[in-house]
């Protein structure tokens, strides 16, 4: 049985006894906004369950400490937002996937949908330099996308105390892709004054466990294939 597969109770002398044969799942989130009924770690709180659950059905996961801070620039117009930038989250994952060297391969596990262009670009780098790198993300509905019922239930599945129920009202229902243009050019808060891109009334934390439960099985099966799909090219 292992001691731990959390970075944050390992020493170094244990991580160097298994890294060769263990993934590295690493977390990476965000600190916005996310309405006025949702804490601004949503991101990186969904992100962090979903590469722990990896780390503890897998043997040969470890989890490592989370990505906190993100691409955010649309959310800059609501107080709270920390962002640093595409630049910065494309430089921060290329250079994270370089010093993990030691383990067999690196897992991205992405609970932000505003990482998603550095983080392909960050990828793609990291394979053409030969590394072993597999980027995940949840996927949901075109018009619940930001703080709607989706994340209003997962976050009463995994941390109900933060969530202020009696504030949660509906945002911008318009898919995504309609949204796009006036997000890129204006950012949220042009299209949605609460900053909520979707409906939150009605969420649940029985919902929320069945979607976890969904994304956790995805994230599984897309690593089992990657991981065995990979041993497979190096033999």
């Amino acid at each position: 049985m292992r001691r731990s597969y959390r970075l944050d109770s390992l020493t170094w002398p244990e991580v160097a006894a298994v890294a060769a044969s263990s993934l590295l799942a690493v977390p990476v989130g965000s600190t916005e906004q996310h309405g006025p009924h949702l804490p601004l770690t949503v991101d990186t709180d969904i992100a962090a369950a979903l590469a722990e659950t990896l780390a503890r059905e897998r043997d040969d996961v470890l989890l490592a400490p989370a990505v906190s801070y993100g691409s955010s620039g649309e959310h800059a117009g609501f107080a709270g937002t920390l962002s640093v930038g595409q630049e910065a989250v494309e430089s921060v994952l290329v250079e994270l996937g370089r010093s993990a060297d030691a383990f067999a391969g690196v897992v991205l596990v992405s609970g932000h949908g505003g990482n998603a262009a550095p983080l392909a670009r960050a990828v793609a780098r990291l394979r053409r330099e030969g590394r072993r790198v597999l980027p995940w993300s949840p996927t949901g509905s075109p018009t619940d996308t930001h703080a709607g019922r989706t994340e209003t239930s997962v976050m009463l599945a995994l941390r109900p105390e933060t969530v202020r129920t009696h504030l949660a009202e509906p945002g911008d229902v318009r898919p995504l892709p309609e949204l796009l243009p006036h997000l890129r050019a204006s950012g949220v808060r042009a299209v949605s004054a609460n900053g909520v891109l979707g409906d939150p009334v009605g969420a649940t934390a029985e919902e929320g466990r069945r979607i976890l439960a969904a994304w956790s099985s995805d994230l599984l099966t897309a690593t089992a294939r990657w991981a065995d799909a990979t041993k497979t090219a190096a033999h």
